[in-house]
C-alpha cells in the first residue's frame, strides 16, 4: 500500500486511473485490449475534481494553494499471489483492502476505488479526500510521518492476513533504511530501451542513398532520447543506495532461480534490473558516432532556445 499526495493534477492521473485515453504512450505495460477487464470496487459520480471539492465544501475545509486536495492509494501485492487466481478472488482482495481504508479514513471520503487488469500485476487505485474528523483537510494528520506510515503498512498486513493467510508482509523500510522507488523511474528505463533499439535498426539501415534522410530520422529520435536520457540519470543518482541493495537482492535470487526454485523469481529478477538497464543504456549512447549526437544535442539547443523564447 503506498499513498501519493495529490494537489491538484485531477485530469492525466483520472485519465490513467478511469483508462479514458485510447493510448498511452507513457505508460508501455498498459495492454488497452484487457482494459474491458478492469472494474470498480467503488465507482466515481463525478469527475475526481468534483467529488473531490464537494466533500471539501461540504465538510467546511478551509484550503490553501498548497492543500492536498485528494491522496492517490495504490494497492497490489506479489505476482506470484495473484498468479492462478480468478476474478472473484481477485475481486475479493480488493474489497478486502477497501474495507481497510473505509475503516482508517472514513468511506465517505473515499471517491473512487478502480482495479487495473491490463498491467503485468493486479492493482488498485483508491482515491479520497483527507478530511479529518473534526472537519479539516489534512492529509499530514490523516498519513502521518514515516513512523506512522510503517504502522499503517503494519495494519495493513494485519488486516489481510486475516483474510489471505498465504501473505507476507514486506520487509519494513525502518528495518531496510531504504526508500521505494517509483515505478515510473522503471518504466522511464524500459521506455529508452525501447527507443535505443529503434535508434540502432535505423544507423544499421542506413546506406549511401539513404544517408541524409536516415541521419535526419536518427537526429529527431535523439532530441527526444538526450532529456529522457538525462531524467532517468538524475534517478538514478537519487536512488542509488536503493539500486545497490536490488544489485545484491538480483545476486541471491539468481542463485534461487538456478537451484529451481519459485518461477515468480524471474518476474522479481526482471524488476530489479534497473541498473544493468541503465548501464546497457550508457554503452549505447557512447557507441553513437560523435558527429550524430552532437548534431542532436545542437538541434536539442536550439529547441529549447525556441520555446524559451
Amino acid at each position: 500500500m503506498r499513498f501519493a499526495k495529490q494537489k491538484g493534477s485531477f485530469g492525466a492521473l483520472e485519465a490513467h486511473h478511469e483508462r479514458t485515453k485510447e493510448k498511452y504512450a507513457s505508460n508501455p505495460d498498459i495492454d488497452t485490449n484487457r482494459s474491458k477487464h478492469n472494474f470498480h470496487i467503488i465507482t466515481p459520480g463525478a469527475s475526481y475534481k468534483k467529488e473531490s471539492d464537494s466533500r471539501i465544501e461540504s465538510a467546511g475545509c478551509r484550503t490553501r494553494k498548497d492543500s492536498v486536495r485528494f491522496v492517490d492509494t495504490l494497492i497490489t501485492a506479489s505476482p506470484d499471489f495473484f498468479n492462478g487466481k480468478k476474478r472473484d478472488e481477485i475481486r475479493a482482495y480488493f474489497q478486502t483492502a477497501v474495507d481497510f481504508l473505509s475503516k482508517k479514513i472514513g468511506r465517505g471520503n473515499i471517491f473512487t476505488a478502480v482495479v487495473h487488469l491490463d498491467e503485468r500485476t493486479p492493482h488498485m487505485h483508491l482515491c479520497f479526500t483527507p478530511i479529518t474528523e473534526d472537519g479539516r483537510l489534512s492529509a499530514k494528520d490523516i498519513i502521518g510521518n514515516r513512523t506512522q506510515l510503517i504502522k499503517w503498512q503494519d495494519n495493513f498486513f494485519e488486516h489481510m492476513v486475516k483474510a489471505f493467510p498465504n501473505i507476507e508482509r514486506g520487509e519494513s523500510a525502518s528495518k531496510t533504511g531504504r526508500r521505494h522507488i517509483p515505478t515510473r523511474v522503471f518504466k522511464q528505463a524500459v521506455r529508452l530501451t525501447r527507443q535505443a533499439a529503434v535508434i540502432r535498426e535505423t544507423l544499421k539501415s542506413i546506406n549511401p542513398l539513404n544517408a541524409g534522410k536516415k541521419a535526419d530520422e536518427v537526429t529527431a529520435m535523439l532530441c527526444k532520447f538526450f532529456p529522457n536520457m538525462e531524467r532517468v540519470e538524475t534517478q538514478i543518482r537519487k536512488y542509488k543506495h536503493e539500486i545497490d541493495s536490488l544489485e545484491k537482492e538480483n545476486a541471491v535470487l539468481a542463485k534461487k532461480a538456478i537451484s529451481g526454485e519459485k518461477i515468480s523469481i524471474a518476474e522479481q529478477l526482471n524488476q530489479n534490473k534497473l541498473r544493468s538497464d541503465y548501464d546497457e543504456l550508457k554503452r549505447f549512447v557512447d557507441s553513437l558516432p560523435d558527429e550524430i549526437k552532437q548534431h542532436a544535442k545542437q538541434k536539442q539547443i536550439i529547441k529549447n532556445k525556441e520555446i524559451g523564447g
